[in-house]
């Protein structure tokens, strides 16, 4: 797999104010983490372990003091600044040196997966084109939309269209090929001044390189955007985690599970936290010994 990953953690939070006020929007607690921490181990769970955090300039320094490089996760973790939001389609320029000439995904800093990840590690494994998702939501105006023909294969998309020609959000989370970043490059602001993502999935749509995954029923994808959507993301990560006594995207357990760091490291953490539930929930794990007690693959 020759990709590597961007984690758009970018935009003021003005839907989320005054909360945004105190910190930032990534950093705001989605039940018992901060949110950040959910769209980093989907890339985690994807076996990807160079990563770009991409955020305002006000925002990046309490990022970096909070993950730091990366090292104690068994990753690599970079930071560069988005000082205007200027479309989600700029990250790839802004990670153009990052990126090189590698493939690569990128996820919005406030988009929530949790069930099977299959679909993301098979889109990650492809070595030519784009792949996106299509979730079935009740109110898509709000989303990119993508209508499908009767074969299954992307017909149309449609940013936030007043008449959506389907149900089916494409939610924030992308993979590209090598070609992303040229083609980013060929791209021109929108109306709004922005440069879409839309747009460069179109690039794509157009060449026929464009692969679009429907999301089963099975896995729940959630975005943080505002005060309700936040409420309901943290109650649903609740719920789980109190019917199962599993937590949902620990990072350190993603990171033992993904065998990104051994049991030694996982005590070594254990030992400076401080003393709490996070801190017997990760003995629990580390007691456990090595990630072959979960065969089959489990939602983190």
């Amino acid at each position: 797999m020759n990709k590597k990953a961007i984690l758009l953690a970018g935009g003021a939070g003005t839907r989320l104010y005054p909360l945004t006020k105190i910190v930032c929007k990534q950093l705001l607690p989605v039940y018992d983490k901060p949110m950040i921490c959910y769209p980093l181990a989907t890339l985690m769970l994807g076996g990807l372990r160079d990563i770009l955090i991409i955020s305002t300039p006000k925002d990046l320094p309490m990022l970096e003091d909070y993950l730091g490089d990366g090292t104690r996760l068994g990753v690599r973790i970079a930071y560069a600044a988005q000082p205007k939001p200027e479309g989600i389609a700029q990250a790839f320029l802004i990670g153009a040196d990052f990126l090189g000439d590698a493939g690569a995904s990128l996820i919005l800093g406030d988009n929530i997966f949790y069930g099977n990840l299959d679909f993301y590690r098979e889109a990650l494994a492809l070595e030519r084109g784009a792949c996106i998702f299509g979730y079935q939501v009740r109110d898509p105006e709000r989303y990119g939309v993508v209508e499908f023909g009767p074969d299954g294969r992307a017909l149309s998309l449609e940013e936030k269209p007043k008449e959506p020609k389907s149900n089916f959000a494409i939610p924030g989370l992308y993979v590209y090929d090598g070609q992303v970043v040229e083609d980013c490059r060929q791209l021109r602001p929108s109306a709004r001044g922005e440069l879409e993502i839309t747009d460069l999935n179109l690039v794509y749509l157009r060449r026929n390189e464009l692969h679009v995954k429907p999301l089963g029923r099975g896995m729940a994808w959630l975005d943080t955007g505002t005060q309700t959507s936040l409420l309901e993301a943290g109650n649903y990560i609740a719920t789980i985690e109190h019917r199962q006594g599993l937590k949902i995207a620990c990072l350190e357990e993603v990171a033992f599970r993904m065998n990104f760091i051994d049991q030694a490291a996982l005590g070594r953490i254990v030992d400076g936290l401080p003393k709490g539930e996070y801190r017997e929930y990760l003995r629990m794990v580390c007691d456990e010994g090595s990630a072959a007690h979960h065969p089959e693959p489990i939602p983190l």
